[in-house]
């Protein structure tokens, strides 16, 4: 994808733009999950349990193509994003998707990673035993052979969309709108935040100190890529390792 610079939207262009995209991506998984959240203090947080990606459908075919969809999905939200940035100039380059290299890009990410999946683990752990977590409960490992290669094309689909729309897009577009850095920031980080908030108030709050530390990372290198990694490696041990170490955690539960 080649980007043509063109002329910057006014505005209340902008603006639109913003709503528009948010509306039907992430902002909307935002007010979803507030009224989630809303739902679980009402019923006892503590006691109420997130599946993680659990099945779609008796049938494993329409599951795994439910799930496929949900892949294609979260690719067509980072497409978009991309796209919207490129008409107006700003393409994948200039938001940190150049050529991806081993270095800054994989090693910046399996570092991110462990930044952020360390202490949001200790997170986790904390807030379940205070009852200020919903229980996470894990996904099924070996009802059939795709499970496993599917949730971690999910995890990283998960990253491509959040990073390109939650960081490159919204960030910029704030900037292009005289936003200042910081306060751009801290606006990804708490919409990052807020789609997270079926998960309990720990999930919401790590996710908007992962969003602050992303945004600040990306802000300062410039570099998309490594974001999208931790967020992949992040996302896939949460789907597919702690449900293979879940038996070893029950008292979590």
């Amino acid at each position: 994808m080649t980007a043509s610079p063109g002329p910057l939207p006014s505005a209340r262009t902008l603006r639109i733009e913003i709503a528009v995209v948010l509306a039907v991506t992430f902002g909307l998984s935002a007010y979803v999950a507030l009224l989630r959240l809303i739902e679980a203090v009402l019923l006892g947080l503590g006691g109420q349990t997130v599946a993680l990606n659990e099945r779609r459908s008796p049938f494993d075919l329409i599951d795994l193509g439910l799930n496929v969809a949900s892949v294609i999905q979260l690719l067509a939200w980072g497409a978009l994003g991309l796209y919207l940035l490129s008409r107006t100039g700003t393409g994948p380059a200039q938001i940190g998707l150049g050529r991806f290299r081993l270095h800054p890009d994989l090693t910046g990410g399996l570092g991110l990673a462990a930044l952020i999946g360390v202490p949001g683990l200790a997170l986790y752990v904390a807030a379940r035993l205070l009852g200020l977590s919903a229980a996470v409960e894990p996904a099924e490992l070996n009802d059939t052979w795709w499970r496993i290669p599917l949730l971690l094309l999910l995890a990283f689909a998960n990253g491509w969309a959040e990073e390109i729309i939650v960081v490159a897009f919204l960030i910029t577009r704030l900037r292009q709108l005289q936003v200042g850095a910081g306060v751009a920031v801290l606006m990804s980080a708490l919409l990052r935040g807020g789609y997270h908030l079926y998960q309990g108030y720990s999930a919401g709050l790590g996710n908007i100190v992962m969003g602050l530390v992303f945004g600040y990372v990306w802000m300062r290198t410039g570099r998309l890529w490594p974001l999208i990694v931790a967020h992949g490696l992040i996302d896939a041990v949460a789907f597919v390792g702690y449900s293979l170490a879940a038996g070893e955690l029950d008292w979590l539960s």
